[in-house]
């Protein structure tokens, strides 16, 4: 492909931050945890480390503006509000944050209690999301979960107490031994909280867990196809829309965060094992990094060239497909304008690859919008090959 890539302006900019321990690393999490030992977790040490993280990331994003910042792990709860008041607070010295950024902290049922939240929700994270994964104790017990049920109602409960709004619930189903009731009582029980967000996936086995090595016994793929179609029917019933593939929310209350992923938009990660993705509209050039895995060896490196163990820029092939990977999972699609903003590429050059995704059922064009039709977010693998670089 001998295109040339031509940026007009750099895509909206999120921050996330990687805080990697757990209590007890669940076995069928390939996230990049790790346990906390006996002596617990030196907060400051770490806090330190993401603001030289930080700061020595300045000079790739300038004076960019930050839409959303998200604080995933691990279990960020198992940090006090404190330290993470300092990180956001250098954050805002820095660059300004908007009143009001979105700023969300993951949060799991095992490490919440009332006065964590409220102190959360006093420095200005305004958003929680829980990994509840299910209400049912004995399917959390299979799934290596430290919380029960009630414990899960429970951080709800304190969520909502210490004045958060905006709490997305996360859910999974085809867990071991779950049948279709059990899936449906979880959903119920969700739907009940009056929360404005679901995430709500299916279990898969990923390489480097403990399931993949040691598989449990899983439902069929018949039980699962009737858990998504049963679940999804109850979902639109309770008023969520399902505007991502495994995203439901109520009144259009999305994941700002998450969206901007969706859209191609730009994120700077920090963190043990961050990755990055930052447009320099300047250079017409795409770049992802990413950081030391190991918390650690990050510690000692944060700030430093060798804390970067990856540097890379997007060929025009990678580009496309990457963008189709985020985008095409939006129920809504995208728009011709929103592929050539994000891209810098002109979307005359997928004639060949979007008739041919047309031709399969696979995508409708309307009105310069590209959206994929029930069935292609169904076979959305299916749908991607066509922008596979072997594909054109």
């Amino acid at each position: 492909m001998t295109q040339d890539i031509q940026f007009t302006s750099p895509p909206p900019l999120s921050l996330y931050v990687h805080l990697p321990w757990c209590i007890k690393k669940c076995p069928y999490c390939d996230f990049n945890s790790h346990e906390s030992n006996s002596g617990g977790i030196d907060e400051d040490r770490y806090i330190d480390s993401l603001i030289r993280d930080f700061e020595s990331s300045l000079s790739l994003i300038h004076d960019r503006e930050i839409v959303s910042i998200f604080i995933g792990g691990g279990t960020p709860s198992l940090f006090t509000a404190q330290t993470l008041e300092r990180l956001l607070t250098t954050i805002d010295q820095h660059i300004g944050l908007k009143a009001g950024v979105e700023v969300t902290l993951e949060a799991n049922p095992g490490a919440a209690d009332h006065e964590r939240f409220a102190a959360y929700h006093q420095i200005g994270i305004n958003r929680l999301s829980i990994g509840v994964q299910s209400f049912n104790t004995n399917h959390l017990k299979s799934i290596g979960r430290v919380h029960d049920g009630d414990q899960a109602q429970d951080a709800i409960r304190f969520a909502k107490a210490a004045g958060f709004d905006q709490i997305n619930l996360d859910l999974m189903y085809g867990l071991p031994g779950q049948q279709l009731e059990h899936a449906m009582q979880d959903l119920k029980t969700a739907v009940t909280q009056d929360t404005i967000h679901l995430s709500w996936y299916q279990l898969t086995l990923e390489p480097n867990t403990l399931f993949y090595k040691k598989p449990p016994v899983l439902p069929t793929d018949e039980k699962i196809w009737e858990i998504q179609d049963k679940g999804k029917t109850l979902l639109t019933e309770a008023g969520f829309e399902n505007y991502e593939i495994s995203a439901y929310a109520r009144n259009e209350k999305y994941c700002q965060h998450n969206l901007n992923y969706w859209q191609f938009g730009d994120y700077l990660g920090i963190g043990a094992g961050a990755h990055s993705k930052i447009t320099d509209s300047g250079k017409n050039v795409i770049s992802r990094y990413t950081r030391h895995k190991i918390p650690d060896r990050y510690m000692q490196l944060s700030g430093k060239d060798e804390m970067v163990t990856g540097n890379w820029k997007l060929s025009i092939e990678d580009t496309i497909l990457e963008f189709m990977m985020n985008s095409l999972r939006l129920s809504s699609g995208f728009s011709t304008r929103l592929f050539e903003e994000r891209t810098g590429l002109s979307i005359n050059s997928l004639e060949l690859q979007l008739d041919k995704a047309i031709q399969c059922g696979w995508l409708d064009i309307t009105d310069e919008k590209i959206l994929p039709t029930n069935k292609g977010l169904t076979f959305l693998n299916d749908l991607l090959q066509c922008f596979m670089p072997s594909s054109s």
